[in-house]
């Protein structure tokens, strides 16, 4: 596959940092001891093989890569309500000797980890050439914020995350400032009208 000399070297820093996760990944599955935990690593790891091959196949293959990666909703398990009524977040240590993690030092890991592969296919997407390469980091990225997400919720559910939510007074002084621009206007019409050929869905297809 042609690449641009910025194109390799982003591919291989995506390629090492998959290395890493399906490592560590690796190690959780083996080690990992909540039954719940354990399912969703379970339903992430063929998903992190995938965008690793994919990545392997654009660095070796003429053609690129075979297979794509799906892009995945996101199941909304936790509601407002039950985030009020979590338990206070129990103080933490950093442990310095280590020979076996615990899950929720397991849980913070992987959970990084997701979140800065975020950030990284999100850069990268902004600066690749290669139309086929480009898509894929996009489709990386909504993977990660879907996995992450998973996660968030699964740490919130077991305490292992603090969560506040906004007083009413908060979201009220906040949302005065911003005024709604009315999209009815000539101007928006004709303008969104010349979009409509450019859409292939909306974000209402990304969660659930």
């Amino acid at each position: 596959m042609n690449l641009a000399a910025h194109e390799l070297y982003d591919l291989n820093e995506l390629t090492m940092s998959c290395v890493n996760s399906i490592t560590n990944m690796g190690y959780m599955l083996q080690h990992v001891q909540d039954p719940e935990f354990k399912a969703i690593l379970e339903r992430h790891f063929p998903l992190h093989i995938r965008d690793y091959n994919m990545k392997v196949e654009f660095l070796n293959k003429s053609e690129g890569a075979h297979k794509e990666l799906p892009l995945l909703s996101e199941k909304q398990q936790l509601n407002f309500d039950m985030l009020s009524m979590m338990p206070p977040v129990p103080g933490v240590q950093p442990r310095t000797m280590v020979e076996q993690m615990n899950d929720r030092e397991m849980a913070t890991a992987y959970l990084l980890t997701l979140k800065r592969a975020g950030r990284e296919y999100a850069w990268a997407a902004m600066e690749m050439v290669n139309p086929e390469i480009r898509s894929f980091c996009q489709t990386a990225f909504m993977m990660s914020c879907s996995h992450a997400y998973d996660m968030w919720q699964y740490m919130a559910k077991k305490g292992y995350y603090p969560m506040e939510m906004a007083t009413p007074d908060q979201t009220a002084k906040i949302g005065a400032m911003y005024q709604v621009i009315p999209e009815n206007s000539p101007q928006i019409q004709h303008l969104m009208a010349a979009q409509q050929n450019q859409a292939v869905g909306d974000s209402s297809q990304l969660y659930q």
